[in-house]
């Protein structure tokens, strides 16, 4: 067994701080999370706040419609792609969204056709808008001032699944209480870029098109937002210590609430009452964070969770003519860091939890971040990623798509290439990553994670791994299917996909992992080095006490010099377990393969094979089939996936077992 060297990796290739074992790093985040950060409030006062921000009608964060030079100096092709676009968007309906659509979420659960529904309205209008300050020549204002008056007329902004907020609970919104969730905030920040953007020209349709939004914007977010303190999102008045953790929810909400009131809140105390509140908050998301960055949603909340941080940090720098500024803070550069060292080849992603294997980044937003904090590694991966869809535009939100235009000409020019960093340790988070070298996906590539079965978003899965060969999945994790009421109900966890037996993880007598935040890997060391790359866990932690455990130590190794990748799994019981199975999840059709050996077959040409070698003495396996009929689930996967099951022969009280994986 090698010995643990007491340092870690944040990124890939550079040592630096001494590790501790895990007990000790609580207590350690435990004693530094006593003094909150609070980067933002502790550096920026509201008086100094309210000399410095750029009074509504003097901000300019962007171009209008009227500023024809900047819009024409735009690429031409990138304004025949807006304006395409416009004109597609021209050539559908305005879809319908009647009180049964609301309902079905109440009904039967589903989301998704409402959402669907709402979303088409919402690109629909940004389209026009984008086209028509493109082209200026009025043929789009008719559709943009009818999805503008739609939207205004619609009861609520946001989704059927988040009503719970409202006293009703889930149901029809109730008008008379406006509840600010992600979409209701997302909506109002689309009408207020869209008043930014087209102003007097809107009066061409009607002189009462501008003042709806305007009292709409105020209604449903302006006004609850600064006088409200019970979202939970916010943290003010929920209960909450600045020990617990928020969410997504945070600074995505935030970024477009701050939008909107830097564009659209003319009373100036107000507005900087607001600022100051959001300011407030976000210090209130930052404190939950690791010191290491790591984003515990995963990497497809990361545009979400750090990138949202990202927009709302952009949009107090703008306003205040850069005084209010944390890019040179360590925390904020880990936090963008993240991105680049959870990918793994491609779309593919170290995709733990709710996250799917294959995410979309938003390179320009990536690109924009690794600028701010003079990181050229990610703005090589952002401009990368960048240029894989809509040569590099990347249509998003309004307030993502539009510095993604004005960028573009420096975009392409930038260098890009993929990260592919070799080695990456976040000791907070306990993930690992490790690749056979740096910059490239050739070989083999373990994550692998220790964690609590408790975080937003989490599933029952500490101690679980992934393993890819040439950039290519072999041993993976599922993911999640298509969100449900039951998502996030209390019967989550008796979803296939959250439950540690359709994880690469053992079940003893029958007994899984549990979920809550005392379920937890302990014990979490790890090392690092040219030739081996290794973590090591007491997963025992995670399973309830029926499971009968008195330790389980799992240890997973990429052996670089033999580029092999190995399992080791020694246990001791309290009791003999009737049974012991351990799963493996595969987008590969495994078959036996001799003794001893089972293959994991590639799906293509020029992709290598995989071998798993195991003790045909000591174990029987058994491929299950699993047909995937979820569309969210089989975008990543296809029609099917398969669960390996290396049931144990007569387990012992005591067992010391290794498994290796190989090309072939």
């Amino acid at each position: 067994m090698p010995v643990f060297s007491r340092r870690h990796l944040l990124a890939g290739g550079a040592a630096s701080l001494a590790t501790l074992p895990f007990a000790q790093s609580q207590r350690a985040a435990a004693a530094q999370a006593d003094k909150p950060r609070n980067l933002l409030s502790s550096r920026y006062s509201e008086a100094e706040i309210q000399q410095v921000l750029i009074p509504v009608a003097e901000w300019r964060p962007f171009p209008r419609l009227t500023d024809r030079e900047s819009w024409q100096a735009m690429r031409s092709d990138a304004r025949q792609q807006i304006v395409t676009r416009g004109e597609r968007a021209l050539e559908t309906e305005w879809p319908l969204l009647p009180a049964t659509l609301f309902l079905e979420y109440a009904r039967t659960g589903n989301r998704t056709h409402y959402e669907h529904a709402r979303d088409q309205r919402r690109n629909k209008l940004e389209s026009l808008v984008l086209a028509e300050c493109t082209e200026n020549n009025a043929r789009f204002l008719d559709e943009i001032a009818n999805g503008i008056w739609l939207t205004c007329e619609e009861t609520f902004w946001g989704v059927p699944a988040h009503l719970g907020m409202q006293k009703e609970g889930v149901g029809l919104p109730d008008a008379t209480e406006p509840i600010v969730d992600l979409f209701a905030a997302e909506t109002s920040s689309l009408l207020s870029w869209t008043d930014y953007l087209l102003g007097s020209k809107l009066d061409s349709v009607s002189k009462l098109v501008r003042p709806r939004i305007q009292q709409e914007v105020q209604r449903r977010i302006l006004k609850p937002g600064l006088t409200r303190n019970d979202f939970w999102w916010m943290g003010l008045n929920s209960g909450l210590s600045h020990r617990d953790k928020l969410n997504n929810w945070t600074p995505w909400i935030c970024s477009n609430w701050l939008t909107s009131t830097l564009l659209l809140e003319t009373d100036s105390e107000k507005r900087r009452q607001s600022i100051v509140k959001i300011m407030r908050i976000l210090d209130l998301f930052v404190n939950g964070y690791p010191d290491d960055g790591g984003c515990d949603e995963g990497p497809s909340y990361w545009g979400r969770a750090g990138g949202s941080l990202f927009d709302c940090l952009e949009l107090l720098y703008s306003a205040t003519n850069g005084t209010v500024n944390l890019y040179g803070d360590r925390l904020i550069a880990e936090m963008g860091r993240y991105i680049y060292r959870a990918h793994i080849d491609n779309d593919y992603y170290m995709n733990f939890g709710d996250a799917p294997a294959k995410v979309h980044t938003p390179g320009n937003l990536v690109y924009r971040y690794g600028k701010r904090i003079h990181d050229s590694e990610m703005t090589e991966f952002g401009a990368y990623m960048a240029m894989q869809e809509d040569d590099g535009i990347g249509f998003e939100s309004l307030g993502r798509t539009l510095p993604a235009l004005f960028d573009l000409g420096e975009l392409r020019a930038a260098p890009r290439t993929q990260a592919l960093v070799r080695d990456v340790w976040l000791p907070d988070s306990q993930i690992m990553a490790a690749r056979t070298q740096q910059g490239s996906a050739k070989g083999f590539y373990l994550g692998a994670k220790g964690g609590v079965n408790g975080r937003s978003h989490g599933h029952n899965d500490a101690g679980n791994f992934l393993i890819f060969v040439d950039g290519n999945p072999v041993i993976i994790d599922a993911g999640v299917e298509s969100y449900t009421a039951k998502t996030f109900g209390p019967h989550r966890y008796d979803i296939w996909t959250m439950q540690s037996a359709y994880h690469n993880l053992p079940t003893i007598g029958g007994v899984m992992q549990k979920n809550g935040l005392n379920f937890r890997a302990s014990g979490v060391a790890y090392k690092d080095g040219d030739d081996v790359a290794e973590i090591r866990m007491n997963i025992a932690s995670a399973y309830p006490p029926e499971a009968g455990l008195r330790r389980w130590i799992r240890t997973l190794q990429l052996d670089r010099k033999t580029n092999r990748v190995r399992l080791r799994e020694s246990f001791e019981l309290q009791r003999a377990a009737p049974e012991i199975v351990l799963s493996l999840m595969t987008s590969r059709q495994a078959r036996t393969d001799g003794e001893g050996r089972l293959r994991m077959p590639a799906s293509g040409q020029g992709i290598p094979d995989v071998l798993l070698h195991y003790d045909a003495q000591r174990f029987m396996p058994k491929v299950e089939t699993i047909e995937i009929q979820d569309d969210h689930l089989r975008s990543a996967w296809g029609d099917r996936i398969y669960r390996v099951l290396l049931t144990a022969r007569q387990p012992r009280l005591q067992e010391n077992w290794q498994f290796e994986f190989e090309r072939s």
